[in-house]
């Protein structure tokens, strides 16, 4: 790894590792040689005075079995991984591999904890996405869990106080999260339900320590919190919010949890922690009911597959927006393959944004399946020659006004979430994006049961409402009860030739497409090392307002991430109005890799069995790299 590639590590693939693998990639060379010139201009991550920082970072030791190789915020394992966007989480779920557990067993348990030491972003009151690959079937299967609109819910239930679509316990959806893990472990899971939930449960009676991601979060919304009795027992204490260092307790959640753990999902949606939690939802105003909780269905289907550049990537269907979104800034993209030589850095980086701004146009098209026909919006979205068509919209030397970009609708403006990736021993997979929507939800906490409200109803689109567009609300987003308002929350997992390749995903709302597309790019085209993929300094766009919002800011650890002067330079001449930003979406990613025999092996398996299906057949295992974001808490563990 040298030096030169570590500061500037886009600048110095550019010329050297796409070149030497192009004896194996030659397909894919032109369109390499094409993304490289997209992500150079983002790569100004900066180390504050030597390599040994990134391969030093004091990790947590456990017991690791051999093999296993720890580098700070990646961790390498043949035996199985866990990525969580906090570290105790991830130890959580490698604990569970380590007694036989399946990737779903570990997933309950670090769902759980994730609930519990980050319940700014997730938690059993809200709502998730699960993508699980197993070797016992021939295909990946996603789980919908997220919150839906309560029965008493309408599109204009808001439009005498707008404010409650996001704030209060009027603006709680249906929670979904139980009732998913459950399902899920039904199907996959090995170890009893009941132990899985005890690590959870210690953190919350018995304190854990407040990281400082949640210290910054508490820290900034303390007025709200000192506000809502429940949030204010919890996070606060002698009047004051909890700072990072401090122990913070939740004693109702521990006892909610524990009940569940006993009885089953029955004891939220039919049960006493359900009937606690509706009546702390009713006195704060909201209109769930345990009608509601009774009528909750988990969605189970086929995971969508998708092509990208030799690679196939299973996702969500609708209402997820990003596995549709993700190909189609890959099409565009790759419609440029040839047409300009690597001259021009910068230039790509432009044409990564206008391709985004594109993309975020055509996705409010996308809804609920169940309640609208999304089949056309689709269709456009995965089109190779409608990204021809947009390819031609793309001009080199200017950027546009958002009408430009025929957005017929206002953007969806989800926030927050947590995202983790699992590999067990076997290449059973999880990835999975949990989220109670904005920091703390509804900024409401039920006294009886500690969960925190989730305000996912801020997700639907209502006829009345007030955007920075100027723009009509969505129609196929419009509120009805049971329905699932559209999500950004893109949980993938990634194969070629029928192996596992990846486990990708982010947390942050809108921020989380652009976010999984740089990092698929830099490691899959870019082949940057995993930690360094998830590593570089990003851009993201939401199409209006019309600002590219850069990264500029030093991280928990002390590193700084930036995006480079020049490369600002070059989209301010283009017309781009930027905006510094501390912090995006926080991405955490598994990659599998394979020795060069090992390759030739899978790749004439591909060609066997088809290089878009899941080779039921005993799998390939290659050694796993787990990565941690370093804008958040996380740290990953190996079994």
């Amino acid at each position: 790894m040298g030096l030169d590639i570590l500061a500037d590590p886009l600048l110095g693939l550019n010329h050297k590792t796409v070149g030497e693998t192009k004896n194996k990639q030659r397909r894919y060379l032109k369109i390499a040689l094409c993304l490289v010139l997209i992500l150079a201009g983002i790569s100004g991550y900066c180390f504050s005075d030597s390599i040994t920082i990134l391969l030093s970072r004091e990790a947590t030791n456990y017991n690791l079995s051999h093999g296993t190789t720890v580098l700070g915020d990646a961790i390498k394992s043949e035996n199985g991984v866990v990525a969580a966007d906090d570290a105790r989480c991830s130890e959580i779920g490698a604990s569970v591999l380590r007694r036989g557990g399946h990737a779903v067993d570990a997933a309950v348990a670090t769902t759980l904890c994730v609930g519990v030491v980050n319940p700014m972003s997730s938690g059993i009151g809200g709502g998730s996405f699960l993508i699980v690959t197993s070797t016992d079937e021939s295909k990946a299967e996603a789980f919908d869990m997220r919150e839906t609109a309560p029965l008493a819910s309408s599109k204009d239930m808001y439009k005498n106080d707008a404010n409650a679509k996001s704030v209060g316990a009027l603006s709680m959806g249906v929670p979904g999260e139980i009732a998913g893990l459950y399902e899920a472990w039904k199907r996959y899971g090995r170890l009893s339900w009941k132990p899985l939930f005890e690590p959870a449960i210690k953190l919350a009676r018995g304190g854990f320590v407040v990281a400082p991601y949640l210290g910054k979060a508490i820290a900034s919304h303390s007025s709200m919190i000192l506000k809502d009795p429940g949030l204010r027992n919890v996070f606060s204490r002698n009047g004051q919010v909890l700072k990072p260092g401090e122990t913070c307790y939740n004693p109702q959640l521990a006892r909610s949890l524990e009940t569940i753990s006993e009885q089953g999902p029955g004891a939220f949606y039919n049960g006493t922690v359900g009937e606690k939690l509706v009546n702390d939802v009713k006195t704060a105003g909201g209109i769930i009911t345990m009608e509601d909780l009774r009528s909750y269905k988990v969605r189970v289907t086929d995971a969508m597959s998708v092509d990208v550049m030799g690679y196939t990537i299973h996702g969500m269907p609708p209402p997820s927006s990003g596995t549709v979104g993700f190909p189609m800034v890959m099409n565009i993209l790759d419609s440029y393959s040839g047409l300009y030589s690597a001259s021009g850095r910068d230039l790509g980086l432009h044409r990564l944004i206008e391709a985004m701004k594109h993309m975020f146009a055509a996705r409010m098209d996308l809804g609920d399946p169940e309640f609208v026909d999304v089949t056309n919006g689709m269709k456009q979205m995965l089109s190779k020659a409608l990204a021809e068509e947009i390819r031609k919209r793309i001009f080199d030397n200017t950027t546009f006004p958002p009408e430009y970009y025929l957005s017929q609708w206002s953007q969806l403006r989800d926030q927050g979430t947590s995202h983790f990736c699992i590999v067990d021993g076997d290449r059973n997979t999880v990835s999975m994006t949990t989220t109670v929507n904005y920091v703390f939800g509804a900024g409401v906490l039920s006294p009886s049961t500690g969960i925190v409200l989730n305000n996912e109803m801020d997700d639907f689109s209502v006829p009345a409402e007030i955007t920075p567009d100027s723009l009509p609300p969505a129609p196929t987003n419009f509120i009805e009860p049971n329905k699932r308002p559209l999500s950004s929350m893109t949980p993938l997992v990634i194969t070629k030739d029928g192996e596992l390749v990846a486990v990708l995903g982010g947390s942050g709302g809108m921020h989380i497409i652009p976010a999984v597309i740089q990092v698929f790019l830099n490691c899959f085209v870019l082949k940057m090392k995993p930690l360094e993929a998830v590593e570089s300094a990003r851009v993201y766009h939401m199409l209006e307002p019309n600002v590219v919002r850069y990264e500029n800011f030093t991280v928990i650890n002390g590193e700084h991430i930036g995006v480079t002067e020049q490369s600002k330079k070059f989209l301010e001449q283009r017309g781009h109005k930027l905006k510094e930003i501390s912090g995006g979406a926080i991405v955490q990613l598994i990659v599998q890799s394979f020795k060069e025999e090992e390759e030739m092996m899978i790749l004439e398996t591909g060609r066997k069995f088809g290089k878009d299906s899941i080779k039921k057949s005993k799998p390939f295992k290659g050694l796993l790299t787990a990565v941690c974001d370093p804008r958040k808490d996380g740290k990953p563990a190996a079994v």
